[in-house]
């Protein structure tokens, strides 16, 4: 049906449609669309694609934190080698491996045994050695012990040990990296069982080289020792090369990924309730990192649980455990933080009764500070404050974001410090701002316009904020 030309009146067709559809729209009930869908459907559909997108960004940020750790410390030896130095000095690290060490050369120099047989030896050549000297061996064995046992206890608090310690984890972490990523022939030192470890014999050389100049001349009776330091045990770790190759792959795309889904939960809540989806946006992230925390510590047993008593003790096992996840315990610690701000953020500014009181007590406070009660004309760099309040919090925050998104492994510390700096900054520019809000130029050569448009926005702003 061909529509009548403006301003000519309607036909019967056209007038029985235009009356139909006004009776549809004064019987839909109150807040009911035309086609009989209501507000709150809108709203409840709203709320369901936001809820979907929030748990999505949980996900996508629990991984996010995990790339990241896999890339940074897994895979970078530079950074283990600096998240493992400080082991060096540990002082339960250094009686497990003064054991260990210990322990193999008393086995295969045999000491006991050699002891025992100087002795009989001695008693059948010297008539006068009584054959009970004999029994001493075990005692001098023990001896001998504790005199090896001290010498590498020495070695060990040495800084030649830290040296040394250094080059044998490097070593150890790039085997470790070989199998990950699926380059076997590279994998000298990690087991087909799946156990990675650190060579100990360069220590060895140096505890014999250190006996020897204490006096011990039996060291030089030494065999050659190819002992190895287990760092990690699990059948499942050539498993992992699929896990962490795609880890690897997504470090970089999943935190983008974070703030596209976020950014789509907050638009997709009902219009009026985006700051709060905002806040929601931060909270999926805190309990994100907050599972992130129990998974590493269910990960912590999982771990002390498949490295056997015999091969090391379990405050050995923890030490090391603890300080290898300490990079991965920071990021999260760091974002969390980060995704509480987000939250407190949204939060501030909604339109709660709690959150409008909170508003009004600080505005309240503002205006205290700088109040405009004299009446004097404000500065022009106030005016200019007001005049372009917006787009100055939006810089500080693009700066602050900018910031943690482009520090290289951004500490707790460091989101708190920036956070703070960004907020002591938004409250400078209130400050400054204040005393020209709602200010108005006698002088009618001014143009009032922009002022007339600050005012405006600042009013929607107090309303919104």
């Amino acid at each position: 049906m061909e529509p009548s030309p403006v301003g000519q009146p309607l036909d019967e067709s056209e007038r029985a449609e235009l009356l139909r559809l006004r009776r549809q729209v004064a019987d839909a009930p109150a807040g009911q669309s035309a086609d009989g869908t209501t507000r709150s459907e809108h709203r409840g559909l709203r709320w369901t694609a936001t809820a979907l997108l929030l748990v999505l960004v949980a996900i996508l940020a629990y991984s996010a934190v995990l790339s990241r750790f896999a890339r940074a410390e897994v895979l970078d030896t530079d950074r283990y080698i600096e998240t493992v130095t400080p082991l060096a000095e540990s002082t339960v690290l250094h009686d497990e491996l003064a054991a260990q060490i210990t322990d193999e050369i008393m086995r295969q120099a045999n000491i006991e045994k050699v002891t025992n047989d100087a002795l009989t030896a001695l008693t059948e050549n010297a008539p006068n050695v009584p054959p009970a000297v004999v029994g001493l061996a075990p005692v001098l064995a023990g001896q001998a012990q504790s005199f090896i046992e001290s010498t590498v206890q020495r070695l060990l608090a040495s800084d030649q040990f830290q040296t040394l310690w250094v080059e044998a984890n490097r070593r150890a972490h790039e085997n470790l990296v070989a199998v990950l990523t699926g380059d076997h022939a590279k994998a000298i030192q990690v087991d087909d069982d799946g156990t990675v470890s650190i060579e100990l014999k360069p220590v060895i050389d140096r505890v014999k080289g250190a006996l020897t100049d204490r006096g011990f001349s039996f060291a030089s009776n030494i065999p050659e020792i190819n002992k190895s330091f287990v760092i990690f045990r699990s059948p499942d770790l050539v498993k992992a090369q699929r896990a962490v190759s795609a880890l690897d792959k997504a470090a970089t795309v999943l935190p983008f990924l974070v703030l596209l889904v976020g950014a789509a939960a907050i638009w997709a809540a009902p219009k009026g309730s985006r700051r709060r989806a905002f806040s929601l946006f931060g909270v999926s992230v805190a309990i994100a990192m907050a599972l992130l925390a129990i998974s590493i510590s269910i990960g912590r047993s999982i771990y002390l649980d498949a490295v056997p008593p015999d091969v090391m003790s379990t405050d050995a096992a923890a030490v090391l455990i603890d300080t290898l996840v300490v990079p991965l315990r920071t990021s999260l610690r760091a974002v969390a933080v980060l995704a509480i701000v987000i939250a407190l953020v949204g939060y501030l500014t909604g339109s709660s009764t709690s959150a409008a009181a909170i508003r009004g007590a600080f505005s309240k406070g503002l205006n205290r500070t700088r109040g405009n009660a004299s009446g004097r004309i404000p500065h022009p760099a106030e005016i200019y404050a007001a005049r372009f309040r917006l787009p100055l919090r939006v810089g500080i925050i693009a700066i602050a974001i900018l910031v943690l998104v482009f520090w290289d492994y951004p500490s707790g510390l460091v989101v708190m410090m920036t956070a703070l700096i960004a907020v002591l900054a938004l409250l400078a520019v209130e400050l400054l701002a204040r005393p020209a809000i709602g200010y108005a130029p006698a002088d009618p050569e001014v143009d009032t316009t922009d002022q007339i448009a600050t005012t405006s926005s600042t009013g929607a702003d107090e309303q919104g904020t």
